[in-house]
């Protein structure tokens, strides 16, 4: 069955009829698979880079590749590097767009990632957690960097899931070690009590779904499939993975939002799983019908 039949209406064709060409652009490039030398679609990019919010996120980067200050770049929220680089890969730009792009991920590199591939949010390696991995893994992916580097933080990201060669934190000498955020194997997170944390875990998850088949070494492999059953070892719509307080988890899980930073939603869960091959996976059937249940009459979310 073609994925328009489950819409309400032809909201397909109000995107593409959109005024605004940040919104046409990918739209054409991902829901109707346009090749990059299309002239809609290069017409459609070339206006978003003029007048779309990628035009606004570059004009504001300085010209060594960072956005409010020299340095990591997780702070300030959320107008700093961290924050710049990923929006600009949530709204569908990539290094082949604008050569500014290509420098501002080669300064995250120079100063966020550590040596064993831990993405910092203070250039430290104990400084990373997964939702910071994740985010900064999948966007520089997204945005075509081909540094690299960049397989090095999938590495260790990998490893951090399945704890194949990872030490304990309290080996202060051991380089490849857990810390106090990213505190133990399949997403635990000092942050959420030590629990596994689904919010990180989802970026993780996205961050290997946009990682072409071919570069997935069986370590990562072996990590995906253990985040595939993290996630669906219970029912995706209702949220209920682990939380510091025990309590209910977040409203924000039903709370589908753009740009998506460190808070998920079952959306992105979602996404990830579909993009890793998992769309007709039974245990999925109730987070798609939710997904699908959020539209309006017309065939449209908020």
């Amino acid at each position: 069955m073609p994925w328009t039949d489950s819409l309400n209406g032809d909201s397909l064709a109000w995107l593409l009829s959109s005024p605004t060409p940040g919104v046409r652009y990918p739209a054409l490039r991902d829901l109707l698979d346009r090749p990059a030398d299309d002239p809609d679609l290069r017409a459609a990019r070339s206006e978003a880079l003029q007048h779309g919010p990628a035009a606004v996120i570059l004009a504001n980067m300085q010209p060594e590749g960072f956005w409010v200050k020299p340095g990591p770049g997780y702070g300030p929220k959320y107008t700093s590097t961290v924050w710049a680089i990923q929006a600009l890969a949530q709204v569908g730009m990539t290094v082949d767009d604008d050569p500014r792009i290509a420098t501002a991920c080669a300064y995250l590199l120079d100063h966020a990632l550590a040596p064993q591939g831990q993405f910092s949010h203070n250039g430290a390696p104990g400084g990373t957690f997964d939702c910071l991995q994740g985010n900064l893994s999948w966007a520089l992916t997204a945005l075509g960097c081909a540094d690299p580097r960049l397989d090095t933080a999938f590495e260790w990201m990998a490893r951090t899931v399945t704890g194949e060669g990872m030490a304990e934190s309290s080996d202060k000498k051991n380089p490849m070690r857990y810390t106090a955020y990213k505190c133990a194997p399949l997403f635990a997170c000092g942050a959420n009590n030590k629990y596994p944390c689904a919010w990180g875990a989802a970026k993780v998850m996205m961050a290997f779904s946009a990682l072409p088949r071919d570069r997935r070494t069986p370590l990562i492999d072996r990590a995906v499939q253990a985040g595939v059953e993290f996630f669906l070892g219970i029912d995706p719509a209702t949220g209920a993975y682990p939380t510091s307080s025990g309590q209910p988890p977040s409203g924000d899980w039903w709370k589908f939002g753009f740009p998506v930073y460190y808070i998920t939603d079952i959306l992105q869960i979602v996404e990830a799983l579909v993009a890793l091959g998992c769309g007709a996976d039974p245990r999925l059937a109730n987070a798609l019908q939710l997904v699908r249940s959020k539209q309006d009459e017309n065939g449209r979310w908020l």
